[in-house]
């Protein structure tokens, strides 16, 4: 058999304000079409479908289209729910969905209903453990501690007694689990929402060593925390952090003794990260930076002084930046500006304490023109001080 493992679609997300649906539109095809082309039996969606509890109708309409499509391929749909979604929303209509070969496990119930893929020598079972919030699940589970790795230890406990069973009669059974967590050892991004604080969201990654493959979700970066355990990543990169990312999915292929062979398959880039460092007329003359003009871009200026109207000159060659940052270079220590504190302390006029304020709170002080315009309204507001 033949298996497909991604996840964090995160459907109606936004980077930094601007639409990505059209993008996530775009990866998605490119999933469908490697989906047909490559004969794939079943595609697993570690969870995190949508960006949000309550996704936008776009995003919906996007997720139902991509399931009819990948459903039209004649591969099945295992899908599991992540920390965005709502579970129960996901959830609706499930049972009536597994007849058209898309099986949702977003509860606890679920969990112990596995897909089974049959193939002339094997048979395929795919758990999927939902995300489990632990302080919801726990009276269920019976667990005494509220911790990730109390809740997906005891879930694991539930589906080994299953596949005991489902083992017992006979056929040789590869068992695959799909699970949305955090698990010990992978590399988290700057856009995943953390879990939960003290490092109580970390899952031993030796819960799912027995399982022939495990296809997590919930990190954003392609990885291999052990053989048989891996990060699909997101199909798109959501923060700058992940600029560097190659973002694709693995193919799983299964065979009577267990996983055949995994191979990695890259997706396009609809549209590239850019980070760039300089001083802004660096930046805007040089012809090597190109290659960014169409990107997203952050912006790190290191001019001495801030440029005026900084965004606006680096939209003018880069339109679509979306950070801007200022990291001044080449300032002995003697020159660098103290504190506002410290400047206000020392000021000896008014004068100065206006002039201190500009350029603390823009990082670049005031030209002549603008010292101009200072003095004049003060000695106005002196006047009409002393006609009072």
């Amino acid at each position: 058999m033949r298996l497909l493992h991604t996840s964090d679609w995160h459907l109606g997300r936004t980077f930094h304000g601007a639409s990505l649906l059209e993008s996530q539109r775009a990866v998605l095809q490119e999933i469908i079409d490697i989906t047909r082309e490559r004969n794939i039996d079943a595609v697993l969606i570690a969870g995190d479908i949508y960006d949000r509890a309550l996704p936008h109708v776009d995003a919906v309409k996007l997720c139902n289209w991509a399931l009819r499509e990948l459903a039209g391929t004649g591969a099945r749909i295992i899908m599991t729910s992540g920390n965005h979604d709502s579970a129960s929303r996901l959830n609706f209509g499930a049972d009536l969905l597994d007849a058209a070969g898309v099986h949702i496990i977003a509860d606890l119930e679920r969990m112990l209903q596995p897909a089974v893929l049959d193939a002339p020598d094997h048979r395929v079972a795919i758990y999927g453990i939902p995300y489990l919030e632990p302080r919801m699940v726990m009276d269920q589970l019976g667990v005494q501690k509220a911790t990730h790795q109390a809740v997906v230890a005891a879930a694991i406990t539930r589906i080994d007694e299953h596949l005991e069973q489902l083992r017992a009669e006979g056929t040789a059974v590869v068992c695959v689990s799909l699970a949305h967590l955090f698990a010990a050892g992978g590399v988290g991004s700057d856009s995943e929402r953390e879990l939960s604080t003290g490092n109580l969201d970390v899952v031993q990654v030796e819960l799912f060593e027995h399982f022939d493959y495990s296809a997590l979700g919930h990190l954003h970066g392609r990885q291999q925390v052990r053989e048989h355990v891996r990060y699909s990543g997101s199909p798109l990169a959501y923060s700058f952090s992940e600029a560097n990312h190659k973002k694709g999915v693995w193919i799983i292929e299964t065979g009577p003794q267990g996983i055949a062979g995994i191979e990695e398959v890259l997706l396009g880039v609809p549209k590239q990260l850019v980070i760039l460092r300089g001083e802004l007329q660096q930046l805007l003359a040089d012809p090597e930076l190109e290659y960014a003009v169409d990107a997203w871009c952050q912006v790190t200026l290191t001019d001495p002084e801030r440029p005026a109207d900084a965004m606006q000159a680096v939209r003018g060659r880069f339109p679509d930046t979306v950070v801007l940052n200022f990291d001044p270079q080449g300032i002995e220590d003697k020159d660098k500006p103290t504190s506002y504190a410290e400047r206000l302390a020392k000021a000896a006029s008014t004068e100065e304490v206006v002039q201190d304020f500009i350029e603390h709170v823009r990082e670049r002080a005031a030209d002549e023109a603008e010292r101009d315009i200072l003095q004049s309204v003060i000695q106005r507001t002196r006047e009409a001080q002393v006609s009072r």
